[in-house]
């Protein structure tokens, strides 16, 4: 690696820790359900050539912290879920770049780094995901006083595969994968959803699913993550953002989950671009329309 590739990773992550008060490891002990990470799965932070920073093969996950400014805080929080098809995680553009407008509007944001599905490192990759995201919000309501944040406003946001990640804790935060002798509820409070994959038996996103269940899955596999059909009137509240255009993942994935949302009467909202294609994060540079203000004032009017 060249001298100039080193400065610019360096940079990149004094950027995206500026604000940050810590790194929280996900878990405080052994993780349950983890083989021996093998000494050639290393963790792998990359700048990519459009400036955004990259993280592959994670097995030890934490939640970075972005504290709400006291003046300013309103006790609600958000974990952020960056996007990458299971098989990478975009961690600033889709993750700290976007605690940081979180904290600009008084939310203390958790950008979550979870472990990728992988047969090395994990007993059961397929529920590998699910478990991490049970443990983030576990341990972000545990420790809500800490953080000065209300046990009723906890939200998650996920992108695109972190929408997927997201998507199946809104759908099953009670199907325990985790260890909860204090019975605290695992269930988000409310949830942004950014160009996510939703289905896994309608305009699928084939690699996301290969990477989370295999190359030929159980058709009962596909609609457990499937979280359109594990909808009920419990499911909670789910603001979405998609473009018409995205080759990547159909906007038919948000339209699925916001009408199934819709059937069982939970507050949902779906704000659809007309272009934008894939990935875009906080900026679509095809519109004037700043989605993220649109997320806060549904927020303002959900009284999150």
């Amino acid at each position: 690696m060249s001298k100039s590739s080193i400065i610019i990773i360096l940079l990149l992550m004094a950027m995206y820790n500026a604000n940050a008060q810590e790194v929280v490891p996900l878990y405080p002990d052994e993780i349950p359900g983890a083989k021996p990470t093998p000494a050639t799965y290393i963790e792998n932070t990359e700048v990519r050539s459009n400036g955004t920073l990259s993280i592959t093969k994670v097995s030890i996950p934490t939640l970075t912290v972005f504290e709400a400014p006291k003046n300013i805080a309103t006790g609600t929080a958000v974990i952020i879920c960056p996007g990458g098809g299971y098989g990478a995680l975009a961690f600033s553009h889709e993750g700290t770049d976007v605690a940081k407008r979180f904290n600009a509007i008084g939310v203390t944001a958790f950008v979550l780094k979870y472990r990728l599905p992988s047969d090395e490192i994990m007993v059961d990759k397929t529920y590998g995901p699910l478990q991490d995201a049970q443990q983030a919000i576990y341990l972000v309501r545990k420790n809500a006083k800490k953080y000065k944040i209300k046990t009723d406003k906890i939200g998650v946001m996920g992108f695109s595969a972190g929408g997927h990640f997201a998507s199946t804790l809104v759908a099953h935060y009670n199907d325990l994968k985790i260890s909860d002798h204090e019975k605290i509820d695992l269930r988000p409070n409310f949830a942004a959803l950014i160009y996510p994959v939703i289905s896994f038996e309608e305009s699928v996103h084939t690699g996301t699913m290969k990477n989370l269940l295999g190359p030929n899955p159980a058709d009962s596999l596909k609609h457990y993550f499937s979280a359109n059909k594990n909808v009920n009137k419990k499911t909670p509240p789910v603001f979405f953002v998609h473009a018409k255009d995205d080759k990547t993942v159909p906007y038919e994935n948000s339209v699925l989950m916001n009408e199934a949302l819709k059937q069982n009467k939970v507050d949902t909202d779906i704000y659809l671009y007309e272009n934008g294609g894939h990935g875009f994060g906080l900026i679509n540079k095809t519109s004037d329309v700043d989605w993220f203000n649109l997320l806060a004032d549904w927020m303002k009017k959900g009284k999150f």
